[in-house]
């Protein structure tokens, strides 16, 4: 816990002087350049996502190409390309997608690095699902609705996205990084991009407990959504 404790405040030192010399995302690449393993990354659990793997096991349809925003250490990337996806995982910092790369050599994901708030021309509606877990929270407030067009503009028609972040009430301050967002929050920066599939809302069982909001938004109407179906 101490551990733990010494990485986010790290974390959030370096945040805060890169919000205050106007360089918002700068502090990505300077975390993980001076990290001195996976284990120095706070957000790093060396394991894909069980917010990611239980939606997964309860059904839902992901098609063929999917795409990982904020890919971190590449734990999630590496598990959907395991599942048959074909995968391309982004982060902005090059020293977080060189991390990857060594960790799953063999993996058939592609790392790449790349800014959601500016994706790539070419990724335009060009994939089925996208996953952005835990990725707006570590972003200031006045950036994420440019990363929910970002996200929302490289899903295909009738693609779902999955996004997770910490959670609080809209009357809550939102403390230090990671902001947690309000549903009110998270709701409002997707809805004039993406359909409302379904939301989650819950408790994990951290020690004390986080609260976490889990979307899942579509393309296409919520009613006619694959990634809202389960197998059958």
């Amino acid at each position: 816990m101490e551990d733990e404790g010494r990485r986010r405040a790290q974390a959030r030192s370096l945040a805060r002087a890169a919000l205050a010399r106007g360089e918002p995302l700068a502090w990505f690449e300077e975390l993980y350049l001076q990290a001195d393993g996976p284990g120095s990354i706070p957000w790093a659990d060396l394991r894909p996502n069980p917010f990611l793997l239980g939606w997964l096991e309860s059904g839902h349809r992901l098609g063929t190409r999917a795409l990982v925003v904020g890919c971190g250490l590449g734990d999630d990337a590496a598990e959907l390309a395991a599942r048959g996806q074909e995968v391309t995982a982004c982060d902005i910092a090059p020293a977080a997608i060189e991390r990857c790369r060594r960790r799953f050599p063999e993996s058939r994901a592609v790392f790449c690095v790349a800014d959601i708030l500016d994706p790539p021309h070419e990724w335009r509606a060009s994939f089925d699902f996208v996953l952005s877990a835990y990725t707006l929270q570590v972003l200031p407030a006045e950036l994420r609705p440019r990363a929910a067009a970002g996200i929302a503009s490289t899903l295909a028609p009738g693609g779902c996205a999955l996004v997770i972040s910490r959670g609080r009430e809209e009357s809550e301050p939102a403390g230090e990084m990671p902001w947690p967002l309000s549903r009110a929050e998270l709701l409002g920066i997707f809805a004039p991009h993406l359909g409302l599939v379904e939301l989650a809302d819950f408790y994990d069982d951290e020690q004390p407990p986080v609260r976490r909001l889990r979307l899942t938004l579509a393309r296409a109407a919520a009613a006619d959504a694959g990634c809202g179906a389960t197998a059958g």
